[in-house]
Order: structure tokens, then C-alpha cells, then sequence
């Protein structure tokens, strides 16, 4: 594995304790705003909400786990001396009848809870969701221990918030009576909090039941990215898939490469949840997402200036300042890279392109023979907010291409079209062009030009630069015309 060195951007900034229905857990961020990275993630899994759906009270014993481990987190918090600090409380707090004596005894360790309705639930975890997927579009599912939170997304922000008792520990309760009468409870639900959605829409599927599922199908797949954020699925092949496992016992399913056993023996049961919502919600696809009700806390937070960024250039920025590229040195080489484009080309990509670029130009900082493993460890295994999977592929294949190889992984046709992965190509022979010759400096950039001209790829150079082209600028040039169906020329 690479060795990532954090800089002083990573420095932990500030801190969200989810106090759920199933798990207690604190997160610590630090990174871009736009893109926070997880520098801190810890949870104790205290069941709160399995007294709750039992007779209405939180256990004694559950409290006293979820006090110890808020303590804790109290005092480590101090010690890493961040003061930025959101405490929020959800579906177990909210429906106890002892719940309001928890948060008292809660702000006793020096924390605020801020206890969320149903509404403000799920509304913040769609705040989450549109901050991972700018322009997103559809309905919001958050499963949690205690309740299953929707919401309608679209451009103009989220609406028609509802939380429903359909959390993964009342799940059992639900089913003992039976498929039929589980599926006619919750279409009760939705009729009585009058909850529909539009045939096609997009459902994004939010909590880690949820995305367990959307790794057993990763699983089935053969899916060359193992991060479930931003996996999708046609709505058929989801239904198909969760049917067949609603009807599984436990104990007769394998083990799914980063499934904890708690989570793969939930699967049956929240695969049956999804069956119903699928049936009774018509989505198109499904999109399972990593952001949720935390990274809501976050958004809400965040000025306007920052979430018009776009967070996967955010986060390719911070993450190729720690190579040393700067954001103002990849946009240069962006620039001159400019002409290195296949006929038909897509239009809107030119912030993948720099995100490409960025990722290009850190992987020439590496020593050499780590880089060989870089594509599929930074486009496919890290977990870029704003990318879907054709993105990750595209970004993957730049980054091979930038190594002066042009053959790629016959799993990243699973992602992409053969059309993308050519286009990304030409970006990562370009990048390597343009570092061969000029270095990434701004003397050697200004003082050159790419451009196509007739049948022609021509490096048109000034004098006093000349001396920069050599044999294997030659190649490079060479290289990069023949991808483009073009002649290269120096002058």
C-alpha cells in the first residue's frame, strides 16, 4: 500500500457524536470543507433502541454503554483540543418515554444533544446526500436501528420529510407475522404519512444496513470498486436481488469482504424492507450513499462560497497538495492540455479533467515503482465525493495512460463506456506530455502551445525553450497524436 503523508490540512477541525438507535459513534473530520475527510471513526454499538421496541424505554444497561462511551469521547475530544463539536440524537432518544432523563444525564459530561424530530432527520441526512451528489435528484431513504427516514431531493432543496418505525432492530418484530402482512404494514405506513414517489425517480439509500446490501450485490457483481458510496443499480436487478435474500437464513449466507457478522445477519431482513419500498416507490435506480445524517450536521454548516464548490475537485486539490501539485500548477496543465481531445468528445467534464490532472501530476512524485498501483488505489479505492463509478473509471484510466502505458484493466468496462475511457486516455498522455516537456513549470507552459491544426497534433515551441524537446518529448507527442487519429509535429 502507498503511504499517504498528511499535511497540515488534515489537522482534526471538528467533531459529530451520532447518538443513534443501534450505534453511539463519534466522527472526526478535518480536510477541505467542501470534501471533509474521516480522520477519526469510532462507535460503540449500545442498542439503545432495542428497549425502545421492546416496551417504549431505553434499557439501564444500554444507557450506562452509550454514557461510558460518550465519556470517552468527551474526554478525547479535549485532549485533541477540538472544540467544534455537534451532538445529535435521533429515533431511540426521541420515542423513549425515559428519553429526555438520557440527555439530561448526556449534557452532565459537558455535551449539548441536540434532539432531532422525525422531520429534521430527514432532512438532514437529504442535506448530506445533496452535498455528496450535487444536483441530486429523487427520494432520500436513511435506515437506522430505530427508524427508516424519507424525503423528496431536487434542485430546489428537500420536502415531505417523514420518519417511519422501520428501523433494522423493529425489523424481526415486523416479519415474524409473515412477508404479506410485513408488506401491508408499511404500505399503512406510507398511506397514513401520505408518502409516494414518482415511478423512475432516483431512490439514494442512506445507513450501513443499506450499504451492506450494496456490498453483498458489489459482491455478486464482481464490482471492481470496493467503496459502496456512489454504487448504483438498476431498481430491477435491486428487487430481484433483495427478494432472494429476504428468503435467506443467516447462517447460510457467506462472508462479504468488509461486512462485520452483525451486519451480514441484518442483510435478510433489511433486504425485505427494500423489496416493499422498491415495489411500493417505482425508482428507476438506487444509489447508495456514505453521506447521510452526519454529513448533513456538516452541510448545514457550511457557508454558501462552499457548497457551490465542486467536492471532488476539493478533495483532489487537498489530496495532491500533499505531492507537492498545487491547484494552480494542475489548472496550467489543464490549459495546455487542452487541444488533446477525441472527436464527439462529451461536453461538462472539464472538472474531471482537472481532478485527472491533479491525480496525474501526484503520481510523478511517488517513487517510481509504487506507481504502478496508484490508478486502482486512488480512482477506485478512495472514496472520492462527486464522482460516480464512470468517473472512477475515467480518472483510472488518465492515470495509466500517464505512465506511458495504453492498455487497461478489462474491469473498468464495467464502469465506463469505451468512448469515456478513450477520452480519459488522451488526458493522461496529454499530462504526460506536457510534465515531460516543460517540467510543470509556467515558463516552460506559457512558452508552448498544443494545438491541432488540419491532420496535425503540433508542439509549437519558442526558441528559447527549444532545447526542452528531446526524444522522449518526441515519443510522448507520438503517442498522444496516434491516439488522437492525428500526425505529430514539432515546430
Amino acid at each position: 500500500m502507498t503511504r499517504f503523508t498528511r499535511t497540515s490540512a488534515y489537522v482534526p477541525t471538528r467533531a459529530i457524536i451520532d447518538i443513534g438507535s443501534n450505534t453511539v459513534r463519534l466522527v472526526i473530520y478535518g480536510g477541505p470543507a467542501r470534501a471533509p475527510d474521516v480522520l477519526h471513526n469510532e462507535k460503540v454499538t449500545a442498542r439503545l433502541g432495542k428497549g425502545v421496541a421492546e416496551n417504549g424505554k431505553l434499557s439501564q444497561r444500554a444507557m450506562a454503554a452509550a454514557l461510558a462511551s460518550l465519556a470517552r469521547y468527551r474526554t478525547l475530544l479535549d485532549l485533541k483540543g477540538i472544540t467544534e463539536i455537534d451532538v445529535v440524537a435521533t429515533a431511540a432518544s426521541r420515542d423513549a418515554a425515559n428519553g429526555a432523563q438520557f440527555l439530561d444525564q448526556i449534557r452532565a459530561l459537558g455535551l449539548s444533544p441536540r434532539l432531532l424530530s422525525g422531520e429534521e432527520e430527514a432532512i438532514t441526512s437529504a442535506h448530506g446526500v445533496m452535498g455528496a451528489f450535487p444536483g441530486a435528484q429523487g427520494v432520500v431513504g436513511d435506515l437506522g436501528g430505530g427508524s427508516l427516514e424519507l424525503v423528496d431531493v431536487d434542485a430546489d432543496g428537500c420536502r415531505h420529510g417523514t420518519s417511519l418505525p422501520l428501523g433494522t432492530l423493529r425489523l424481526p418484530g415486523l416479519r415474524a407475522g409473515g412477508e404479506r402482512a410485513f408488506g401491508q404494514t408499511i404500505a399503512k405506513m406510507l398511506k397514513r404519512a401520505d408518502w409516494r414517489a414518482a415511478p423512475g425517480s432516483t431512490l439514494y439509500l442512506v445507513g450501513g444496513s443499506l450499504r451492506a446490501f450494496a456490498r453483498h450485490a458489489m459482491t455478486m457483481s464482481g464490482w471492481p470498486i470496493d467503496d459502496p458510496h456512489g454504487f448504483e443499480i438498476a431498481a430491477p436487478q435491486a428487487q430481484a436481488l433483495a427478494k432472494a435474500l429476504a428468503k435467506r437464513k443467516p447462517e447460510t449466507l457467506l462472508p462479504v469482504p468488509g461486512l462485520s457478522s452483525s451486519r451480514l445477519a441484518a442483510l435478510p431482513d433489511t433486504a425485505a424492507l427494500l423489496f416493499v419500498l422498491i415495489r411500493a416507490l417505482q425508482p428507476g435506480r438506487l444509489v447508495f450513499s456514505s453521506w447521510g445524517l452526519r454529513e448533513g450536521v456538516l452541510w448545514d454548516r457550511m457557508a454558501p462560497g462552499v457548497r457551490m464548490q465542486d467536492p471532488l475537485v476539493a478533495g483532489a486539490a487537498a489530496f495532491a497538495t500533499e505531492y507537492g501539485i498545487s491547484a494552480g500548477t494542475a489548472a496550467m496543465v489543464t490549459g495546455w492540455t487542452g487541444a488533446a481531445r477525441l472527436p464527439g468528445a462529451a461536453a461538462g467534464t472539464e472538472h474531471l479533467r482537472l481532478t485527472a490532472t491533479m491525480l496525474c501530476l501526484a503520481t510523478a512524485m511517488v517513487e517510481p515503482n509504487l506507481r504502478s498501483d496508484l490508478a486502482r488505489e486512488w480512482a477506485l479505492r478512495k472514496r472520492w465525493i462527486g464522482a460516480r463509478p464512470a468517473d472512477r473509471a475515467m480518472l483510472a484510466a488518465a492515470m495509466i495512460a500517464n505512465t506511458g502505458r495504453s492498455d487497461l484493466p478489462a474491469d473498468l468496462g464495467l464502469l465506463a463506456t469505451p468512448e469515456q475511457l478513450r477520452e480519459a486516455q488522451a488526458w493522461g498522455f496529454a499530462t504526460r506530455l506536457c510534465r515531460r516537456f516543460s517540467g510543470n513549470t509556467a515558463q516552460g507552459i506559457s512558452g508552448s502551445a498544443l494545438r491541432v491544426e488540419d491532420s496535425a497534433l503540433v508542439l509549437a515551441v519558442q526558441p528559447e525553450i527549444a532545447v526542452l524537446v528531446n526524444e522522449g518529448v518526441e515519443r510522448d507527442l507520438k503517442t498522444l497524436a496516434a491516439h488522437l487519429g492525428l500526425k505529430p509535429e514539432v515546430r
